[in-house]
């Protein structure tokens, strides 16, 4: 999973990034930095410890923090840097809602819409040059695919009218659409930028309602992923933060996208897996290996509350609860999964 932190100047940006992941967002201006963290689930040490493997691998995230020229207007000369997010699986909008000396009162609104609006306009210019080359190959006498050219003008209609791809599930998820990579059709989980003593969601209700929002005290975090343990556990219960910043940007960000965990346990490692929600067994093979998903023949499954409540892989047989499941079959969260399979 790859997450693109974005933001007007101001905003925190870079304090959040370090909050996530601990890693400093120093550098010459411009520099993009990527900081890759691992996705931390109590059930993947639970496994490890029960069937002893010299290796616990976790899912990983990775934050993109684009440089600060990305925040140049989109579609002109020095937009090439929004072109670091496309690849992203979505984005963190982080918004000020802090004040700072020498500036305005934050308008977490305004500044959320302001931004927003970029993010359209980038993806507006795609698709007009897009369409202007479709015109001209069509007077060329080139085949055109109609049903790219019907979603491009479907687009067109809703970017004119300032209505971001993401509302639109179909276009969002379009497979005529894919490559284009719109920015707007990116799943956003809006992160609110705190003063150090503010717990709550700003007056919004609009944004609270139709977005996926939640608070981060960016410079309290901050401090937090620089401490040890110890001082962290303290710093936790001293300001009243249930988890780290990480912790629960990551989970909100794995329901934002739909996303799941299963399970696999090999002769020297037990291992995480991020897959969407809806993935099939053989697809959900091919993440594993390609040469799984080419000679697949069964998946057996077990789901982790099953084997909890068994106690050991093979009670759990005797029980009936591990099952042999066909390629079409949906991966649940907490499944673990064997893959049987002959090239």
């Amino acid at each position: 999973m790859k997450l693109g932190i974005v933001g007007l100047p101001g905003s925190g940006k870079s304090t959040v990034f370090e909050a996530l992941t601990q890693k400093a967002a120093a550098g010459p201006k411009g520099e993009t930095c990527i900081g890759t963290v691992r996705v931390p689930d109590n059930r993947l040490d639970v496994l490890n410890e029960m069937y002893g493997r010299k290796k616990k691998i976790y899912a990983q995230v990775e934050y993109l923090l684009p440089g600060t020229a990305s925040h140049t207007r989109p579609g002109g000369r020095d937009s090439q840097p929004w072109n670091l997010v496309k690849d992203c699986d979505a984005l963190i909008h982080v918004i000020r809602n802090f004040k700072v000396y020498g500036l305005e009162d934050p308008t977490p609104r305004e500044d959320f819409h302001k931004l927003d609006q970029d993010l359209m306009l980038a993806d507006l210019v795609v698709v007009e040059n897009r369409l202007e080359r479709l015109e001209l190959d069509g007077k060329r006498g080139k085949k055109i695919e109609e049903e790219e050219l019907s979603l491009l003008n479907e687009c067109h209609l809703k970017l004119e009218t300032e209505v971001p791809l993401r509302k639109i599930s179909d276009l969002a998820s379009a497979q005529h659409l894919r490559g284009y990579t719109f920015l707007s059709a990116k799943q956003v989980l809006v992160l609110f930028n705190n003063e150090d003593e503010v717990h709550e969601l700003p007056d919004a209700p609009e944004l609270a309602s139709q977005e996926n929002c939640m608070v981060i005290r960016g410079k309290l975090e901050q401090e937090l992923a620089q401490m040890s343990v110890e001082e962290a556990d303290e710093f936790l219960t001293e300001f009243n933060i249930t988890a780290s910043a990480m912790n629960r940007v990551i989970k909100r960000s794995h329901e934002v996208l739909g996303l799941i965990t299963f399970f696999t346990i090999g002769d020297k490692e037990v291992r995480a897996w991020t897959v969407e929600q809806g993935t099939c067994a053989i697809d959900a093979a091919e993440v594993i290996h390609t040469d799984m998903k080419k000679g697949f023949i069964r998946a057996e499954v077990l789901s982790y509350a099953d084997l909890m409540d068994a106690g050991s892989y093979q009670a759990a047989k005797k029980k009936g609860t591990v099952r042999l499941e066909s390629k079409t079959y949906d991966v649940k969260d907490g499944d673990i999964v064997y893959i049987r399979f002959n090239v």
